[in-house]
């Protein structure tokens, strides 16, 4: 038997609950990573370090995280879905233990390290669904799947902020474990290992060389604040993550098993919707930063309401419940009229949504509509884009595929924070003897914003249209049984040469 088998028959049953563990798996994830944003402020009094120290508890995550979820994405492909899976959430466990039991920094950021390693868990489980389930629901699954990264961060705000002012803050690291644990124990219980197989040898070089320009990258993008844009240590990893790729591009197009498959992630239905996720990410991302900072600012301000840390937090909630509410919408949609339509529909939605709020930033409960507006979309968008991914890849590669596209998101989140850090610090004046941003810093935010979410739009335009699939398409489809069935759902069957022995 080859190493490469074909996946689950479309007449053999799902497992029962797997939807229900995997999205859950997914939102304790990404509630991982939003979970210290209450807690930043208090950090350097808590730990006896330096805000620029304790910055790095968000910063680190967001590392590991770009650099672990194409990686483990890959590596999933190759031995197993499954089994990576529950490494990653291993990984979530260890790194929640780590911050439980200490208050040093250095601890902390090491713990919050490998907690971002485990972002690879959504990419993962779209894969699972990918080949466990009957075509007919892969798109609402996978959609929900997807929308678990918004989701969490959406409740782990609010949750997070309760914690921090009515319980030792350790109390919310404990809690992250057991619930890593629980995930464990789910997917051990009900997830079977995915039979689809990537053949060849991990590229250890071609890995390696990805890592070291997304962390040059990434570093001089969330440090470039820091450090100065024109510092040294910015321009130095700038030159590096550019003199990097391309040698790291042309050893890939060499390889003949390499960690990015780049003439198929070059294919223009699989390139535009990354650039896509990039600035759907920067465009989301704008929502969640600005909120809560805006409502806690003080009245004297002339636009702040000096609300609590966990009223700021609720105010992301109704965008939460949209987002598990919208999921399915944006499958139903996916499936009638595909996922391009879908995408197009979610970033004119975010516009709309910035526009309402660069209008009524005035009171509370029109600050919650513009920001559920945001996530409305912000659901549909991310539901849809695996979709478009997973159309346009081989079964085999499907992990790697959808890392890299939450990769791309990851890399919008960092750009928008860098931005809005930027432009807050900038348009600024003094009240009560303090400083803080003015009314029009958030307004050029939103601005900003919905000119990401505007591209977006124009950049999904840009996709190829619905194609019908093909033997020699690009995932090797062939029509008639059940790959002529997923290939009606709209998605591609296995890769030629899958399940042969």
């Amino acid at each position: 038997m080859s190493p490469v088998e074909a996946p689950r028959a479309e007449a053999a049953p799902a497992p029962p609950f797997l939807v229900g563990i995997l999205a859950f798996c997914g939102v304790v994830v990404a509630l991982m990573q939003t979970l210290v944003v209450p807690l930043l402020p208090h950090v350097p009094q808590l730990t006896g370090s330096t805000p620029t120290a304790a910055s790095w508890l968000v910063t680190v995550t967001l590392l590991t995280g770009a650099v672990c979820t194409p990686l483990l994405g890959r590596i999933g492909d190759m031995y197993g879905k499954r089994r990576v899976l529950l490494a990653s959430l291993g990984v979530l466990v260890a790194g929640s233990v780590l911050c439980a039991v200490s208050s040093h920094i250095g601890v902390l950021i090491a713990g919050r390290a490998l907690q971002g390693a485990a972002l690879a868990v959504v990419p993962l489980g779209i894969s699972i669904m990918r080949d466990e389930l009957p075509p007919a629901r892969v798109l609402s699954s996978v959609a929900l799947m997807s929308s678990t990264l918004g989701i969490g961060a959406a409740v782990g705000l609010p949750v997070a902020a309760l914690v921090v002012e009515h319980a030792d803050w350790h109390t919310m690291f404990w809690v992250s474990a057991a619930l890593g644990l629980l995930d464990m124990a789910l997917v051990l219980w009900k997830v079977p290992e995915s039979p689809v197989r990537s053949p060849g040898r991990f590229d250890v070089v071609g890995a390696l060389g990805l890592s070291a320009v997304l962390v040059s990258l990434l570093l001089a993008v969330t440090q470039g604040a820091e450090w100065g844009w024109t510092s040294g240590r910015t321009l130095g990893l700038v030159a590096a993550a550019v003199l990097l790729a391309p040698l790291w591009l042309a050893y890939e197009l060499r390889h003949t098993s390499p960690m990015v498959d780049v003439r198929v992630s070059a294919r223009p239905a699989v390139l535009l919707a990354n650039v896509a996720a990039l600035l759907i990410g920067f465009s989301f991302y704008a929502n969640s930063l600005v909120t809560a900072q805006m409502v806690q600012e003080p009245k004297s301000t002339g636009y702040g309401l000096g609300a609590s840390i966990v009223v700021s937090g609720l105010c992301l909630l109704p965008g939460g419940v949209s987002m598990v509410a919208l999921s399915p919408v944006s499958a139903r949609i996916s499936a009638a009229f595909g996922p391009k339509v879908t995408l197009a529909v979610a970033a004119g939605v975010m516009a709309v949504g910035y526009v309402v709020r660069f209008f009524t930033s005035h009171e509370l409960w029109m600050i919650i509509a513009g920001a559920t507006v945001v996530s409305a979309g912000t659901a549909i968008a991310y539901s849809a884009l695996p979709a478009l991914v997973i159309r346009a890849v081989p079964a085999a590669e499907t992990g790697a595929a959808n890392g890299l596209n939450t990769l791309m998101r990851s890399l919008g989140q960092a750009v928008c924070s860098a931005v809005v850090a930027a432009v807050l610090a900038d348009l600024t004046f003094q009240v009560d003897g303090r400083t803080a941003p003015t009314l029009h810093a958030y307004l050029v935010v939103f601005l900003v914003a919905a000119a990401a979410a505007v591209l977006a739009l124009l950049v999904t335009l840009a996709l190829p249209g619905r194609q019908r699939p093909t033997a020699d398409g690009p995932a090797g489809r062939r029509e008639g049984g059940s790959d002529g069935k997923a290939a009606a759902a709209g998605l591609p069957a296995a890769s030629a040469g899958e399940g042969r022995s």
